[in-house]
């Protein structure tokens, strides 16, 4: 089975991303990439679970919205079937369930029913076959979960129940009772499932996936109320509980495999810490099937949810949707084949690195011993060791190492303190030196200035005034003969340290002011005098070299009168003048 470039279903709005690094600790599988501090999501990596979506603090994580797909669907096909992903009932208020399917058909839909139908028919097929093995199987309901197996655990893949999701299902159903051109729109609160309707061997069953998000924005656009809309009946609505199938355990439920935490036959995994730890268990205590769900608490807690109800709340609603009765004609035995594979898919072929190269990068960051090896997750791997390998593999930068960020710019400080030509001390509440430059020592004539008290240097005054608040910034001459210091003083204090902070610029020496001015007038009148000289002599010279043109001209001008008029005579016509 060929295996193809997945679709981003996930992607960055790189102007709200901040340098938080808070997705790459959220992600389950680290497939986010970070360079030059701008985390994106590797499709190849990427399960599609959406966490980074859900804990994003300022939302620059965000899924692919298919809203388009879904109003070209409804003018294209002659019929479309709106599937309703169980977890609705957690979703959206009582008082709406059973308006949703009215809503639905205002839109446009010719048909709506439940996912659960489908999830009634994988529930009963997971049972039988769980019987008929050794090993416990893994179901396949959550595309998250599988994807996980797939990519990261391919040991898990033959455990995987050979069997659709409750989405696929109830999409054979739809296209072998209504046809193959019937379009088919799955209304759910997972991402991942919008990649799961793009594997190949599934292609063309569901022609959209849209969250429950994405169905609020459509509903608000063309301005339809729900609460405007009547109560109706679902077109068909499942067997048994399967309603269940979005809470922990719900799948097994429905099964018949599990009715309480004391049943041993089957294991209900939600959240990836208990998925990754769980999906390998063995034969221990029967364990026949394992349900395992990327969502801690299970899809009502999945990304595509726009809700403020506590998550409890939605897992209540859920239950007590399922004990309600049926609105509609419950669904029958299909006929619709349920049967999948799946095969493993490594991201990428695994990337060995050698000791000597893990420890160049260590001792770049200053982790080159164990002891500074502090494995804090701030750059949101588990240890600086798999920051490391993921630096190697190009999927993080040294920089997003706190501890060695800060040292940086603590070597950068001390760099710009000791090259700075100015006196720069540093002091604290108690006016207590806590660091000098060079050039202050240089300039109050000592050193090893630590832990003295400013006063045997400097003036203290300046610095009480800002310490007690009086001012803000003190910026004004300092000179102090005794001591030979002549500078200017910028004090301030330095926010959130409980510190202050003076800046000596060195001024001229007394007197040196005045020399410099007189220095400088002298020059600017000699200046003038040649300058002056220089107009006398060229307004001189212009003026001779004008009379001398204007002479010349006059007798030009004589020259040729008396020219013209020897040569031409009296004019024919004129009258003659004595």
């Amino acid at each position: 089975m060929p295996v193809l470039e997945p679709r981003a279903v996930i992607d960055t709005n790189e102007a709200r991303c901040r340098d938080c690094y808070r997705c790459v600790r959220v992600c389950p599988v680290k497939a986010i990439r970070v360079v030059h501090g701008q985390a994106s999501v590797d499709a190849r990596r990427c399960l599609g679970c959406g966490t980074c979506v859900r804990e994003c603090p300022q939302g620059a994580k965000r899924y692919r919205r298919d809203l388009p797909k879904a109003e070209a669907l409804l003018k294209t096909r002659k019929f479309v079937a709106a599937s309703l992903a169980p977890a609705f009932a957690g979703a959206f208020e009582p008082w709406a369930l059973l308006r949703l399917p009215a809503a639905l058909r205002r839109l446009g839909f010719h048909y709506v029913a439940e996912t659960a139908v489908g999830a009634a028919w994988v529930a009963q097929a997971s049972a039988g076959l769980a019987r008929e093995r050794k090993a416990p199987l893994i179901c396949t309901a959550c595309p998250a979960a599988v994807g996980y197996v797939e990519k990261y655990r391919p040991e898990l893949v033959p455990r995987l129940l050979p069997l659709v999701s409750p989405m696929m299902a109830h999409a054979r159903h739809v296209k072998a009772r209504f046809g193959a051109e019937a379009g088919f729109v799955f209304i759910g609160s997972c991402v991942a499932k919008k990649a799961e309707a793009e594997r190949p061997e599934l292609a063309g069953l569901v022609d959209c996936v849209l969250t429950f998000e994405e169905l609020a924005d459509w509903l608000r656009d063309q301005g339809i109320d729900l609460g405007h809309c009547e109560e109706s009946a679902f077109d068909e609505v499942p067997s048994g509980s399967a309603r269940l199938f979005p809470v922990e355990g719900g799948s097994l439920a429905t099964a018949g495999l599990a009715s309480g935490p004391q049943d041993l036959g089957a294991a209900a995994l939600s959240g990836f810490e208990a998925l990754r730890d769980g999906l390998g268990m063995g034969q221990e205590g029967g364990v026949q099937l394992i349900e395992p769900l990327m969502c801690s608490h299970g899809c009502i807690n999945g990304p595509g949810i726009r809700s403020e109800e506590n998550i409890f709340d939605r897992r209540l609603r859920v239950l007590r949707f399922s004990q309600a009765p049926k609105s509609g004609p419950e669904a029958a035995a299909t006929r619709a084949d349920l049967s999948a594979r799946y095969q493993a898919c490594p991201p990428s072929p695994a990337m060995a690195f050698s000791e000597e190269q893990i420890r160049q990068v260590l001792e770049q960051t200053g982790k080159g011993r164990p002891e500074n090896q502090l494995n804090c997750g701030a750059c949101g791997y588990a240890s600086c060791r798999d920051q490391v390998l993921a630096v190697l593999s190009g999927m993080a930068e040294r920089e997003m190492c706190i501890p060695y960020m800060r040292r940086m710019a603590e070597q950068r400080s001390s760099l710009i303190m000791e090259t700075s030509p100015n006196g720069i001390v540093i002091l604290d509440r108690d006016l207590s030196i806590l660091n000098a430059n060079t050039a202050f020592e240089k300039l109050v004539h000592a050193s090893s200035l630590s832990g003295q008290p400013i006063s045997q240097y400097v003036d203290p005054d300046p610095f009480e005034q800002v310490a007690s608040g009086q001012v803000a910034l003190y910026d004004a001459p300092c000179r102090d003969e005794a001591r030979g210091l002549s500078a200017r003083l910028i004090a301030y204090p330095l926010p959130n340290e409980d510190r202050l902070a003076g800046i000596f610029v060195a001024l001229p020496e007394p007197g040196e002011d005045a020399r410099q001015l007189r220095r400088l007038k002298d020059e600017t009148v000699l200046q003038a005098r040649e300058l002056q000289e220089q107009q006398v002599e060229m307004a001189r010279q212009f003026a001779n070299y004008l009379g001398q043109h204007t002479a010349r001209g006059e007798q030009l001008v004589k020259k040729l009168i008396k020219a013209v008029e020897s040569e031409a005579g009296p004019a024919e016509g004129s009258l003659g003048r004595p």
